[in-house]
């Protein structure tokens, strides 16, 4: 006996008169049926079994999970594993108990109208999110699509764009696509207009920076004025070293001890898919500079936890990565970051002092691992002459966590 009591079923702007015969069929067969206000009306006015969805997305589940052994249909947008509730019931519900029946996604309806290779577009989500998040994708050339909340999202869009030296940006807002009222309007970013954006719609962005645009790349590295600092910042070269050694990758958490402004958790973030960081930190000035940063670089997730370390790490989830920028000679700050550390996570720590660089060396005896030493110099004028000056030497010792019983 099947154990599905749950099915996902996507639908567009036409909403279920869109619906294959099978979906149709799991529809007519449902004890209940879970959906958001606008597209419940449209399935049988003063059905009995309609259920309007909770939220926040915490009261949603647990309504889902009140109905369990019970025949239930879910209606949902288009595809519901983009960025949809499909792909939030994994973490909840096991894969046997639940089927998803998906519906053109709102991506591949824009790309159709808009005749973009999808796979070459970056696909994001601004609906219910920090429209910040923008921030991270916005480079020369680069194809967006962005779901939206509604009609004032276009309008923060235009916003950033036009705020990061990307007016000339093409956009273009796909009002309900697939529904008998689809609609299109064409601008660029400095000329936005709200005449015409409906508030359920899609935004397709073609990005164009003008002359003044900085480039800020995913790859780490970024230019040291793209952050708001007081001079406590793992500089450009330093730190495109330092991430390389974090080695960024898809869904694992960084700690940033000591981050100052924030610079290595941001990078890390931007590096990978779905990367995460926290950022610890004791002085509020710094703190505030944390959080000016994360939003204007498209990292507006990372967490900032105030206090002094290592108190302050108690009682978190382990990390798979830590950097130690400050406070490098702390043995009890050491231990602690490295008792916290899972099993083939990777650390890194910078010293430009002798005393740190002496408990880098006492550590590596420990621990094992790598030293190195970093030393830069940048162009500097000497009087009437071009010279090199050298920037303080950064010794960098970085190891990976054993796992038990590995030497």
């Amino acid at each position: 006996m099947s154990k599905c009591w749950l099915h996902v079923v996507g639908v567009t702007a036409r909403g279920v008169q869109s619906l294959a015969p099978e979906q149709q069929a799991l529809l007519d067969n449902a004890k209940v049926i879970i959906g958001p206000p606008r597209s419940l009306p449209k399935v049988r006015e003063l059905d009995d079994r309609l259920v309007t969805w909770q939220s926040p997305l915490g009261a949603m589940i647990e309504q889902i999970l009140s109905y369990r052994g019970t025949p239930t249909v879910i209606l949902a947008t288009g595809d519901p594993t983009w960025f949809g509730i499909g792909a939030t019931l994994v973490a909840h519900i096991a894969p046997e108990e639940f089927e998803i029946h998906p519906a053109p996604s709102a991506f591949s309806l824009a790309a159709a109208r808009m005749k973009w290779p999808l796979q070459n577009v970056d696909c994001i989500s601004v609906h219910g999110r920090p429209v910040e998040i923008l921030h991270s994708h916005i480079v020369p050339g680069q194809r967006i699509l962005a779901l939206t909340s509604d009609a004032t999202t276009v309008a923060d869009i235009a916003k950033i764009l036009t705020g990061r030296g990307y007016g000339e940006s093409h956009m273009t807002v796909l009002n309900a696509m697939g529904g008998e009222t689809e609609s299109r309007i064409d601008f660029l970013a400095k000329d936005h207009t709200s005449k015409g954006v409906g508030n359920l719609n899609t935004v397709a962005i073609d990005c164009v920076g003008d002359d003044r645009a900085p480039i800020l790349p995913p790859l780490p590295g970024l230019p040291d004025g793209a952050f708001v600092h007081d001079g406590q910042l793992t500089k450009r070269e330093v730190r495109a070293a330092t991430l390389a050694k974090l080695a960024p990758l898809p869904d694992q958490h960084l700690w940033d001890v000591g981050a100052g402004c924030g610079s290595v958790a941001i990078e890390w973030m931007r590096a990978a898919p779905r990367a995460t960081a926290t950022c610890f930190e004791r002085h509020a000035a710094r703190i505030e500079m944390i959080g000016k940063n994360r939003q204007s670089l498209g990292t507006p997730g990372l967490k900032i936890i105030s206090g002094q370390a290592p108190e302050s790490l108690d009682g978190l989830d382990a990390p798979d990565a830590i950097f130690m920028g400050g406070d490098v000679g702390n043995d009890d700050l050491f231990d602690a970051c490295w008792a916290a550390l899972k099993p083939g996570g990777r650390l890194v720590a910078n010293a430009v002092t002798l005393d740190g660089e002496m408990a880098l060396v006492k550590r590596l005896e420990l621990h094992g691992g790598d030293l190195a030493r970093i030393e830069v110099s940048h162009l500097d004028n000497v009087g009437a002459h071009k010279a090199m000056r050298p920037r303080m030497a950064v010794t960098q010792w970085n190891v990976t966590k054993p796992y038990e019983g590995q030497q």
